[in-house]
């Protein structure tokens, strides 16, 4: 994967370990072989532009059971270097993850020519887990160093077990799940209004 695209790479980190149960309030959303392909058909392959070799997806579809309880591992991994954010935790995890990398190296920018960036590509063999592995932690590290480790945080919903590494420009988010918790929030919110506020026809009868 290309060094400078540590915001997309935060974002697939953060959408892999909220794929928990305890997030979804007891559905697994990674529970077998061809949610896993879903969800790298989903996230992966910026671009179409993969800089290891094998696309996302297709390591993907060809994994087996094994992979699937490597990605689960993984999961628990990654959450609990957002979950627990150190500088120095999150350096010293986030780096053991990309040891599936095998070195830095220039690469041809299609979007600029003939320039080129540094990027990580994967070593020969990789499978799915690894791939997210190198992912997950380049997007670690790459906001840590640019952004800080303020931006790794739990979700702000007071029911929400959920964790994100925030990459917003202003550093304002306060959701895992904008989408879902941001409405649960919403919906909770109006329906308390309803709790607590007098129906005005009964006063004007």
């Amino acid at each position: 994967m290309a060094l400078g695209d540590y915001v997309w790479a935060a974002g697939v980190a953060t959408e892999l370990v909220n794929t928990v149960a305890e997030v979804w309030r007891g559905d697994d959303h990674l529970p077998d072989l061809a949610a896993l392909v879903a969800f790298t058909d989903l996230h992966g392959d910026r671009s179409g532009n993969d800089d290891v070799p094998g696309a996302l997806s297709e390591l993907a579809r060809r994994g087996r059971t094994a992979d699937l309880h490597a990605v689960h591992t993984l999961r628990t991994t990654v959450r609990d270097l957002i979950g627990h954010p150190e500088r120095d935790h999150l350096i010293a995890g986030a780096t053991r993850l990309t040891s599936p990398a095998q070195g830095a190296t220039l690469i041809p920018d299609p979007a600029h020519g003939n320039r080129t960036r540094w990027a990580a590509p994967l070593r020969e063999g990789a499978t799915v887990a690894d791939a997210l592995s190198l992912i997950c932690g380049m997007g670690i590290l790459g906001v840590v160093h640019t952004l800080g480790a303020q931006r790794f945080r739990p979700c702000g919903a007071p029911t929400c077990r959920g964790v994100f590494i925030d990459t917003t420009r202003p550093g304002s988010r306060r959701y895992c799940m904008p989408g879902l918790c941001g409405n649960r929030i919403n919906v909770a919110n109006h329906r308390a209004r309803h709790i607590t506020t007098p129906d005005r026809r009964t006063h004007s009868e």
